[in-house]
């Protein structure tokens, strides 16, 4: 499995670059964001999805492990599959896109070319199901730490580091009240990410 690739940039298409790597030029499906600020000669590291079936292989290569994380979790909803998926991460910042999930704003999804109305109801409810059901999984731990841990689980389903999750988590808890919805603590802690 190719977790990542760090190489010079060898050639740029619509939709995927070449980068040379030990003499080896992989094909990698990016974003627009991506592509965009490559160049060719320069140095670029990418972190990558794999994808290896029966009848095909590709590379698909992300800025940051948020990017590749997320890209994970929205090819998991039916009827998604990695060029959706992609096109999906390449419309707007990651925290931007699972707040927008989070909060059920489906709009924003249909926006994205491929994407229709059955579609983005799909990823919002499959989403959040995943995202609750992972802050729920901690939910018998009690006190300011069990919140956080609450809120971190859910964030890590999102894809983000543990580190970033736990610090996130953190301030989203010690801004809100006590008694605040796992909800609105998650949406606390997205906001958070939104804006560093």
């Amino acid at each position: 499995m190719i977790a990542s690739l760090n190489g010079v940039v060898a050639g740029i298409a619509a939709d995927s670059l070449v980068l040379e790597v030990g003499g080896v030029g992989y094909q990698v499906f990016c974003g627009a964001g991506t592509l965009t600020a490559a160049r060719v000669g320069s140095t670029l590291k990418v972190y990558t999805h794999h994808l290896v079936r029966e009848d095909l292989q590709a590379l698909y290569g992300f800025r940051t492990p948020e990017e590749l994380g997320f890209f994970g979790l929205l090819t998991t909803v039916t009827g998604v599959g990695p060029k959706v998926a992609l096109a999906i991460i390449s419309s707007r910042p990651v925290a931007d896109l699972q707040l927008a999930i989070f909060q059920g704003d489906e709009a924003i999804l249909t926006a994205v070319s491929g994407v229709g109305k059955r579609l983005a109801a799909r990823v919002v409810l499959e989403l959040k199901e995943k995202v609750a059901a992972a802050g729920s999984g901690t939910s018998g731990a009690t006190g300011p730490g069990g919140s956080e841990s609450e809120v971190s689980a859910a964030l890590q389903a999102l894809g983000y580091s543990t580190n970033e999750a736990r610090e996130a988590s953190r301030g989203a808890v010690a801004a809100l009240p006590p008694g605040a919805s796992l909800e609105d603590r998650v949406k606390g802690a997205l906001q958070a990410l939104r804006r560093d």
